[in-house]
């Protein structure tokens, strides 16, 4: 083997290396991703006992995937699983001082359609706006409420709406890529507490967290 030889296969090997993990059509790229879900909750009062007194929502983190399917080289439909834990707390007077009132499961399955601005680039930008449907499950009130007002069974309706999310993939090698994302998700809902102590309570929430992402993903 001349060293000719060994410098041109160097030089392809470091080609393969360097070349981007670039989106084209038909390509399908998935994500694993470590979220933040930060609810940015606006909270109607809790009725009919308590006017004026209303309800704040915890922040949760989690793993996340998404799987991005490109119909062309610039246009993709991104489908995102994940699944998170929040809690609501009173903020003033008796609830306040209830503090932890209930905590729920929510699972937001949504769909976003991409625009890539540089497929064939090694950092590739893209926005999108989709639609999202949010199922509240495994409900259920806090030993500090049911302390306070007895048996208590909550329910929380599902929620239709909006999203929107811009992003950034990064190559690290052909098929690998470091992704940043950020969403935001429409998600309303109306939490309903029956107790036996003080009857049927309805609170209303705009919860419409914004969702902060990062993590790897690869091209398939």
């Amino acid at each position: 083997m001349t060293i000719k030889t060994i410098l041109l296969g160097a030089a392809a090997g470091c080609a393969v290396l360097a070349a981007p993990a670039q989106a084209a059509q038909g390509d399908v790229l998935v994500r694993l991703r470590g979220i933040i879900v930060a609810p940015n909750e606006k909270s109607g009062s809790v009725l009919p006992a308590f006017p004026g007194e209303k309800v704040k929502v915890d922040n949760s983190v989690m793993p996340e995937v998404d799987v991005t399917y490109m119909a062309t080289d610039h246009i993709g439909f991104e489908l995102i699983a994940a699944t998170t834990k929040h809690s609501a707390s009173g903020r003033t007077g008796t609830t306040g001082g209830i503090g932890r009132l209930a905590s729920t499961w929510v699972l937001p399955p949504t769909l976003t359609a991409q625009y890539h601005f540089l497929p064939e680039g090694k950092i590739r930008p893209y926005v999108g706006a989709g639609v999202n449907y949010t199922l509240f499950y495994n409900e259920k009130a806090s030993n500090a409420l049911e302390g306070a007002v007895g048996a208590t069974k909550v329910h929380m309706s599902d929620s239709f709406g909006w999203a929107a999310q811009a992003g950034v993939d990064i190559d690290l090698n052909d098929r690998m890529f470091l992704n940043l994302d950020v969403k935001y998700i429409d998600i309303d809902t109306t939490a309903r507490l029956s107790t036996a102590a003080a009857g049927v309570q309805r609170v209303k929430l705009e919860l419409d967290p914004f969702v902060f992402g990062v993590g790897v993903g690869m091209k398939f």
